[in-house]
C-alpha cells in the first residue's frame, strides 16, 4: 500500500515540475516555458495549478515588499548564463556588467502577469519580461504534494525535495519527525549544525553553499536581491519553520536577501514562522521562539 501511495507523490512531484519548468517543453503541457516564450504575443490557456502558483507568488510578493518577484526572470537569466559559464570554465569566470542587469530589470513588474481566471489564460504583457518561479515553485509543489499526501490516506509521511522538507503529522505516535539543518560550510566534519523537531510543520532553507560560481576568490550565489541586481552576502543560509511550505521557500529567499534586523523585525511581526540565521562566520541567530523547535 505504502508503495502504490508513493508512486502516486511521485507523479504528482514529476507533474508539477514539467508545469512549472521554465527551460523544457513538454508534449501536451502549457507550462511556465509556454507563457514566457509567449510574452507579448498572445495570452496562454493553462492548468489551474498555475493559475494558483501565479496567485500565491502575486501575495507573497505583496507580503515580502517585493523581495520574492517571479517576475524577475529577466534578469536571473542572465545570472543564470554567466554562472553556468563559470562553472564551466572557473578561470573565465565573470561578473555580468551592470549595466546589462539595469536593462532587464525594466522589464521585472509583476503588475504585467496577467491573469483571467474565467478563461484560466495567463498573459505576459511585456514582450520582454520572463517568469523565474524558483523562489516558489518548488516550495508550492511540494505542498500541494503533501495535501494531496493526506487526501490518500497518508497520516505520517516526510517529503524530502532537495531543501525542501515538509512533514505532514508525526512521525509515529507522540514522536515528532526530527530533521539536520546542513552545516553550509561543507568542508566542517559536523555535516548539520542543528536538529529540529517538528510535526505538521515544513523546513525550508535558502543558501550560498549548493548553486554558486567563483569570480577573483569571490564566491556568488544564485540567490539574486531584486533591490541591487546582485547576489545577497549577508548569510550562509536562512532556515524557515512553518506550516506551509510555498510560504517557507518564498520567506527563505527573501530573508536571505534582508540584513538581518530587518529580517527579525518581519519574522517577529508574523504568526507561526520561526527563522534561523547562519552567518558567514558560523554564528547563529534565532527568531523569538524558533528554539522551541531544536532538538536537545
Amino acid at each position: 500500500e505504502f508503495t502504490a501511495q508513493v508512486e502516486l507523490l511521485k507523479e504528482k512531484l514529476v507533474y508539477y515540475n514539467q508545469l512549472y519548468d521554465i527551460y523544457h517543453n513538454y508534449e501536451g503541457i502549457n507550462n511556465i516555458k509556454t507563457i514566457n516564450d509567449n510574452a507579448g504575443i498572445a495570452p496562454i490557456v493553462v492548468d489551474r495549478e498555475i493559475i494558483g502558483l501565479l496567485q500565491f507568488s502575486k501575495d507573497m510578493y505583496e507580503q515580502t515588499q517585493g523581495q520574492t518577484n517571479i517576475a524577475m526572470g529577466s534578469v536571473l537569466s542572465i545570472w543564470h548564463d554567466y554562472r553556468e559559464a563559470g562553472v564551466n570554465s572557473p578561470l573565465d569566470a565573470k561578473l555580468p556588467p551592470m549595466d546589462e542587469l539595469e536593462n532587464a530589470s525594466a522589464h521585472m513588474d509583476i503588475g504585467d502577469i496577467i491573469i483571467d481566471e474565467e478563461a484560466s489564460t495567463v498573459y505576459l504583457s511585456d514582450p520582454e519580461m520572463s517568469l523565474d518561479v524558483g523562489s516558489i515553485g518548488k516550495g508550492y509543489a511540494v505542498q500541494r504534494v503533501a495535501e494531496y499526501a493526506r487526501e490518500i490516506g497518508m497520516e505520517n509521511v516526510l517529503l524530502s525535495v532537495g531543501g525542501n522538507v515538509c512533514a505532514v503529522g508525526e512521525k509515529q505516535k507522540g514522536t515528532a519527525w526530527r530533521l539536520g539543518i546542513q552545516n553550509p560550510d561543507l568542508s566542517s566534519e559536523e555535516a548539520y549544525v542543528k536538529k529540529v523537531d517538528v510535526r505538521d510543520a515544513c523546513v525550508v532553507t535558502s543558501g550560498n553553499y549548493q548553486r554558486y560560481y567563483t569570480v577573483d576568490g569571490v564566491r556568488y550565489c544564485h540567490i539574486i536581491d531584486p533591490d541591487t541586481l546582485m547576489p545577497a552576502d549577508y548569510f550562509a543560509s536562512v532556515s524557515i519553520i512553518t506550516a506551509d511550505s510555498g510560504m517557507a521557500d518564498a520567506l527563505s529567499t527573501s530573508l536571505y536577501n534582508m540584513p538581518f534586523d530587518e529580517g527579525l523585525a518581519f519574522v517577529n511581526g508574523m504568526d507561526g514562522v520561526e527563522a534561523m540565521w547562519i552567518f558567514g562566520d558560523g554564528s547563529i541567530r534565532y527568531s523569538e521562539s524558533f528554539e522551541q523547535y531544536v532538538a536537545q
